[in-house]
């Protein structure tokens, strides 16, 4: 059996369809199983078990050359989670004999010709885990595990090790991850240093190279009272991931590192306000999701929520959520 998975969204969206790369892996073992991300979701792939043969999507000429692979597959099944005008090409491309994605798709007279197999999903009403999952129906899959399964390789551990010792961490240090690539999901600067400011409690900050990051980031540290390590633009996904899981404890808006602590582990608090946690917030006994507007813990997710800006989320409760995570036992250092 030879199956092509497509994922061209960001690495949130890919980190979110590991269960199916997985739960395919597990229907049928000796399946030849290809991937194909985009060129900013590379960096995940080798944490992604269960995957034969990967592709990048650049956006580039060059990528004619694995194209070329793409068509001479002879994939039997083709299965595109993006439904973009990209993905539709390659679907088409892949030539594969069942060629499967969402039945919204059937809105778009032009892309909805590269598939013979349309999955009803309403995205609107589930969490993208389970979204993801229902692609796999017609595999005869159902029912899956939800459970994102990373697994980082022994050279991103080793990086990490090597950035504590660096900076004397041990293994009871925070991280926050006040960036993303959407501004408007970013809490207020000075709230972060008001957090960070807290005694008793090593800080790191991370965060992306782009200039929008890096200025959230330099407003943060001008209202600092106490020294903290930025490693912001410094590390590599893997790392980054590889960090976070010798952490006590990440406190971050929605972005992919609280995808990446929910699949390794460890306890976080997640800050919500344009973007609503019912479709993507970790499923997590050890995380605490706030949301712009909701005055305690958000412990109920519904699908229909309005969004808020991110002001309306308190120094205070985030403080509280970190305490009442802190409180509880460490987990060993991977």
């Amino acid at each position: 059996m030879n199956v092509l998975l497509i994922q061209l969204k960001r690495i949130g969206d890919l980190i979110l369809t590991v269960p199916a790369v997985t739960a395919v892996r597990t229907q049928f073992p000796d399946a030849k199983i290809s991937l194909v991300v985009a060129h900013g979701s590379r960096e995940l792939l080798p944490a992604i078990e269960g995957v034969d043969q990967t592709f990048v999507a650049r956006g580039r000429i060059s990528d004619a050359i694995p194209w070329f692979g793409i068509a001479k597959g002879q994939f039997e099944y083709c299965l595109d989670f993006s439904r973009t005008d990209r993905s539709a090409f390659l679907t088409l491309l892949s030539g594969a004999r069942t060629r499967i994605t969402y039945d919204t798709v059937r809105r778009e007279p032009l892309r909805q010709l590269s598939y013979n197999q349309f999955v009803s999903s309403n995205v609107r009403l589930v969490h993208t885990v389970d979204h993801h999952l229902a692609l796999l129906a017609p595999l005869g899959i159902r029912d899956a595990a939800r459970e994102i399964r990373l697994v980082l390789p022994q050279a991103a551990k080793e990086r990490a090790a090597a950035v504590t010792n660096a900076h004397d961490l041990g293994d009871d240090f925070v991280i926050l991850h006040p960036g993303s690539a959407r501004s408007e999901k970013f809490w207020v600067a000075s709230r972060w240093a008001e957090v960070a400011n807290q005694e008793g409690i090593r800080f790191v900050v991370t965060g992306g190279k782009s200039r929008m990051e890096q200025d959230h980031i330099a407003q943060i540290k001008s209202h600092l009272m106490r020294p903290i390590v930025d490693l912001s633009g410094q590390l590599d996904l893997l790392t980054l991931a590889a960090l976070i899981a010798r952490a006590r404890l990440l406190v971050t808006i929605d972005s992919a590192p609280m995808h990446l602590a929910g699949a390794l582990g460890t306890s976080q608090v997640d800050l919500f306000g344009p973007t609503n946690p019912f479709h993507w917030h970790p499923r997590s006994h050890c995380a605490v999701v706030l949301r712009a507007g909701n005055a305690a813990r958000l412990d109920h997710f519904v699908p229909q929520q309005k969004p808020c800006e991110m002001k309306e989320i308190s120094t205070k409760q985030v403080i509280d959520a970190m305490e009442s995570l802190l409180s509880t036992p460490t987990k060993p250092v991977p």
